[in-house]
C-alpha cells in the first residue's frame, strides 16, 4: 500500500476531511468525513484504477486495458489509461447514470453497451480481453487495485488520530478491504465497517454464510453497490470487518439530501450510505470518533431521487 501512496503522489488528489457539529449532535458521534467525492473522476475510484494502470510494464500496457463498471471505475479506467497513454475499452450497462458515461466520454474511454447485468458486463469484458490480448482491470478483485483504494483510509488514519471506527460503503468490497487493510496496518484496534443496501445485501449475507453469495437482482438506489465480493476481497473483509451495515434505500436518500444541505458538498447514493449506516446504528458509533468516506459525487442533476 506505501508503494502505491508512492505511485498516486502528485497524481491523486489528497482529499479533504470535513467535520460538522450539526451532523456529530445527530448521530452521537464525533465525524470525519474523508471526501472522495473531490478526487479526479469525482470518485475514491482513481486511486485503485491508476494504481493498477501504473503497475503495468510496457509489453502489457501497450496492448491496452479493459474494465466494466456501472461508471465510477470505468472513468477513472479511462483516465489512468490516458494518463499512460495507452487505450481504454469501457464495458457499461445501459442504465448508467448519464452523468458516469459523460465522465468516461471525457476521459477518454471507448464505450461499450451490455444489459444491466453484472453477468453481461463480465462476458462482453471477457470477450474483448480475449479477442484484443488487452489487460483486465477488475473494479475490486484485483490486488493492485485493494492497494490503491486503501491509501484514502491510509491519508485519514494519518490524519486524524485515534479514530475508533470507520465506514466505507460495499460492493466489490475493494475500497472496504483496502480501508481495513490500511486502517488496521496502523491501529488494530479501530472497527471498520460496511454500509450495504438493503436489496443489495450480498457482502452482509456472504459473511454470514463463510462463502461469496452472489446477489441474484440487486435492487437500489446506489447504483455503484450492486456488484459482489470476489476471491481477493472476501478473506480480508472476513479477517478484519467488524460488521456490514444495510440500509434502506430511503434512509440512504434522506442521508444523501442532509450532506447536500449540512456539508454544503455533493454525494452520490452510493456514497451517502455510509452517514446513513451511522444514523441507523446509534449503539455502535455513541460516543466515538468514527472516519466515514464518501466514495464519489457523480450525480445525475437531471434525476435526483427526491425530485
Amino acid at each position: 500500500m506505501l508503494a502505491a501512496r508512492d505511485r498516486l503522489a502528485g497524481v491523486a488528489n489528497r482529499t479533504p476531511v470535513l467535520t460538522s457539529r450539526t451532523l456529530d449532535a445527530m448521530t452521537g458521534a464525533h465525524v470525519f468525513f474523508k471526501c472522495e467525492n473531490f478526487q479526479r473522476v469525482g470518485a475514491f475510484k482513481f486511486r485503485g484504477a491508476f494504481n493498477a494502470v501504473a503497475s503495468l510494464d510496457d509489453a502489457a500496457a501497450v496492448r491496452g486495458v479493459v474494465a466494466h463498471s456501472s461508471g465510477n471505475h470505468a472513468a477513472a479506467v479511462s483516465l489512468a489509461a490516458r494518463i499512460r497513454g495507452i487505450a481504454a475499452t469501457i464495458v457499461l450497462p445501459r442504465d448508467a447514470a448519464r452523468a458516469k458515461i459523460a465522465s468516461v466520454e471525457r476521459c477518454g474511454g471507448r464505450i461499450v453497451y451490455s444489459e444491466p447485468t453484472v453477468a453481461s458486463r463480465e462476458e462482453i469484458a471477457a470477450r474483448i480481453v480475449e479477442e484484443t490480448g488487452a489487460v483486465f482491470i477488475h473494479p475490486s478483485n484485483d490486488a493492485r487495485v485493494i492497494a490503491g483504494q486503501g491509501t484514502a483510509a491510509l491519508e485519514l488514519v494519518e490524519e486524524i488520530r485515534e479514530l475508533d471506527a470507520i465506514v466505507t460503503p460495499v460492493s466489490g468490497g475493494g475500497l472496504l478491504g483496502g480501508t481495513a487493510l490500511a486502517a488496521h496496518g496502523i491501529d488494530a484496534r479501530i472497527r471498520v465497517f460496511g454500509a450495504e443496501p438493503s436489496g443489495a445485501d450480498d457482502a452482509m449475507r456472504s459473511l454470514a454464510a463463510g462463502r461469496i453469495v452472489k446477489p441474484e437482482n440487486p435492487q437500489t438506489i446506489c447504483d455503484g453497490l450492486r456488484s459482489h465480493l470476489g476471491a481477493s476481497t472476501f478473506p480480508i473483509l472476513r479477517e478484519h470487518v467488524t460488521k456490514i451495515i444495510t440500509v434502506p434505500d430511503e434512509e440512504t436518500t434522506r442521508s444523501m439530501r442532509l450532506v447536500w444541505e449540512v456539508l454544503k458538498v455533493l454525494v452520490e447514493p452510493s456514497s451517502a450510505i455510509a452517514l446513513a449506516a451511522v444514523l441507523a446504528s446509534p449503539d455502535e458509533f455513541r460516543g466515538a470518533r468514527v472516519g466515514v468516506i464518501f466514495s464519489g459525487g457523480n450525480v445525475d442533476l437531471d434525476q435526483l431521487p427526491w425530485g
